[in-house]
Parts: structure tokens; sequence; C-alpha cells
């Protein structure tokens, strides 16, 4: 029997390209990469303009801050460096290249050993090199859940492959056309962490990415691959470690606590493909969707391309009413399509009126459904109440922190109350209150 939580929904999942194979995007003109692709703090440029750079070259530092350093994801001339919009809403600096179309390798791109040949020590800076995150959106830094003092204490890596989202299926087709860089990338993670024991779960609608996870992992007695029940948010961090290993994330802890670390499919695979290539993080698979969408799918990207050259190159059948990062749930709206993919962006949504299915707030009619459904077993429409009428003491009380944002909640309210919102705007206050 497939393994599930307490709460979620089940959405029109509106997956249109999982059994197409994954395609690739043109490498445009002009690439505007973000100098903050990650959670933590922006890097540095290490270029100047007019500097020529090379494809995998290092062009964003970190210092010793918590960060992930950013990569030419092309070769070509460094035009401008200077703010431009991006994912979070915000203007960050960004580093603008000219591509020559040359592709023109960096000297250090150069494949690594194997990891049987490396120390836990060696991976963790490798993969701090390579500039990799959390692909499934989160965007943390993947070394920093690997070193210190934390990851002496994990047992498990636990890959996501659940993919709940709808409309997306980019870690979908990661699965079914390279489940042996998967589980390498596993591996990978599994000796940097000290773990003895690697663990992918995968809904049970995808029976082709389950048996070739399968397939890859029957050499390794240490991998374990589950199938899970579909219902979003199966693919949340904590859900995903209670269906999968049976344990429960104390509120206010973090996984490592229960001896687990957690990282999405794509993650590992961005991690093998590095070691075996050299090449570092500049380029993922994103689905491009929505009943805009002339030509929709999965596709290669580079780093740094603009959602508007990635929707004129798939086609428009008209303007989108709506144009999301990532997943409808999840997922931010954006006000331009001229912000960047990065590491982290898993999906490009145009979205028809008809398909947003915006609805007008009204009152509460405390029916509950937003209880029943949270998967964090929180009171979003009391959450809401008390971000609305600033009682923010009141909100963290009663759990505020422990919402993860997964959006089940304002998916079923017949008011349309954007709950979520309210949630986040309650969150941000008290971490405000918090570092006063």
């Amino acid at each position: 029997m497939a393994k599930s939580f307490t709460g979620g929904i089940h959405p029109p999942y509106r997956k249109v390209a999982t059994a197409v194979p994954i395609g690739f995007l043109s490498a445009p003109k002009i690439l505007a990469i973000p100098l903050l692709q990650h959670i933590g703090k922006e890097c540095h440029p290490l270029v100047a303009v007019g500097e020529r750079v090379l494809m995998g070259q290092e062009i964003g530092g970190v210092g010793d801050s918590l960060a992930a350093p950013v990569h030419a994801s092309v070769s070509g001339v460094v035009v401008a460096i200077e703010p431009r919009p991006h994912i979070n809403g915000r203007l960050i600096k960004s580093i603008i290249i000219e591509n020559d179309f040359l592709d023109e390798k960096h000297p250090s791109v150069v494949p690594r050993p194997q990891v049987d040949n490396l120390t836990r020590e060696e991976l963790v800076a490798l993969i701090r090199a390579m500039g990799v995150v959390g692909m499934g959106g989160g965007g943390f830094p993947t070394y920093a859940k690997l070193q210190g003092k934390s990851a002496q204490k994990i047992d498990t890596v636990l890959l996501n492959g659940a993919e709940c989202e709808p409309y997306l299926s980019a870690d979908h087709r990661i699965m079914v056309e390279f489940p042996d860089e998967v589980i390498y990338g596993l591996r990978c993670l599994m000796k940097a962490s000290g773990a003895g024991a690697g663990h992918i779960g995968v809904e049970e609608n995808k029976p082709d990415a389950l048996a070739a996870m399968r397939l890859a992992a029957a050499p390794y007695r240490d991998i374990t691959v589950t199938s899970l029940a579909v219902k979003y948010p199966q693919g949340a961090e904590l859900q995903l470690i209670h269906s999968c290993l049976g344990k429960d994330v104390p509120p206010g802890k973090l996984p490592f606590h229960v001896g687990v670390v957690v990282n999405n499919v794509h993650t590992a695979q961005a991690i093998a493909r590095s070691m075996t290539t050299g090449m570092p993080s500049v380029e993922r698979v994103i689905t491009v969707g929505g009943e805009c969408v002339t030509a929709p799918g999965n596709v290669w990207v580079r780093i740094g391309t603009t959602f508007a050259d990635v929707l004129a190159e798939r086609g428009l059948t008209c303007a989108p009413y709506k144009l999301i990062s990532g997943g409808p749930l999840m997922g931010m709206t954006m006000y331009t399509p001229e912000v960047a993919v990065t590491k982290c962006t898993s999906g490009i949504l145009a979205l028809s009126r008809q398909e947003s299915g915006t609805p007008v707030a009204g009152a509460c009619v405390r029916c509950a459904n937003c209880v029943d459904v949270c998967p964090m077993f929180l009171q979003p429409t009391t959450l809401a109440h008390y971000a609305m009428k600033g009682r923010t003491e009141e909100a963290e009380a009663i759990g505020a922190l422990d919402c993860r944002e997964c959006g089940p909640c304002a998916y079923v309210c017949p008011a349309g109350i954007p709950l979520v919102q309210w949630i986040r705007l309650v969150k941000s206050d008290i971490y405000a209150r918090q570092t006063r």
C-alpha cells in the first residue's frame, strides 16, 4: 500500500508532458545571471564589465558566508553588472553576459574523482564549489546540509521524487531519463553526510519513474525506493519524512534532529552531472506549461535565460493572465517576464484567466475545511484573522511559524480568502519582532 500522511488535497494535476522526453532550449544572445540563487547571502561579482568569461567559470563568489557560488552558463563578454528583476520580487545585482555561442569551457571544468576515492570533507567542498542548491524550489545550499555538527547525526538521506505540484513534471522526467545519475548523486550525498541509508520517495502516479529508480537502485542494498500515495503536499519535507520513514519532526525542529537530510532528485542528478563532467550548476530542467503555452513540456535551460526568452521559443497562444515561477500552489506570481531562470526555478507557468481561477475574497464561513486539510495541524483561518488584526503574538502562540505555506488551506477555502498570503505576512511580522 502506498504511504501517505494526514491532511492534504487532491487538486487536478494537469501534467501534460510526463511521457515526452526532455528537450533543449536554445541559449539566448543575452543572459542575466543573478548573484542570488539560493537561501543565504548574495554573492559578490568576481568579474568586471568588458571581461570575457568562459562556460563554467565562477563569476559570483561566496567567501565564508552561507551561499552558493554562481558560474557562467555560456562563454561571452560581460556587458553589464546591474540590478535586474528577480523571482523574489526585488531587483538583484546580476551579471549580464553577451553570448558568443562558442560554449568554450573554463580550464577548471574537468571530471572529478569517483565518489569512493574522496573523503567526506572533499565531497562537501566539491558540492559547494559546484554551486549546487536545492533544485526543488527551496534553494538551500546543499553543502550546508552536509557539514557541521548536525551532519554527524545523519543516518538517512531522503530524496524527494514526489513532485506533487500540479503541472510540474521535470523531476519525473529526470528520474525516467537519468536514474543512474540520481543514484550516483544519492551515493555522494550519503557519503558526504555520513548516512548509512538512502531513501527515495516517488508518487505512485509515476510508475515509469518508480520502475527506473528501482532498477537503478537494485545493486545497492542500502538504498530503498518507496511508492507514495498521490496527494499534495506529499513532497513537503516533514510529510515526506513521515510517509517514507515513519518519523515525525517535532515543532520548531529540522529534519536533522531526527537523523534525516532531505534533497530533491534533481539536486542529486546535478551533483552527479557536476562530478562526472566537472561542469558546475549552470543549467537545469524546467517545466513550461499552462494554457497559454503553444508547446508545453520539460526543457534544459541555461541559468540566466529570461522567462521572456523561454516563452518566446516555446510559443504563446495568448497573453498570460498570470505568470508563475514554480507550481501554482507554492510558486510566486511574476510581475514581469524579464526575470531570469535560476537554479531553483522548477517551472514557468503561463496561465489563462479561466485557468487561474482567482476568486474574490469573501467572509469566512467557519466551515473548517482549511483545518481539515492542513498537513501541519494548524488553524489557518484563525492565523489569517490574527494577521488581519495585527495580533502577532497570538499568531505565534498557535504555531504560525510552523506553517510551510504549502497552500491546501487557500485551495479549499469556499470564501476565496488568501490564507497563505495572510500567514506569510504575520510570519514576516514575527521574524521582524524577533530581530529587534
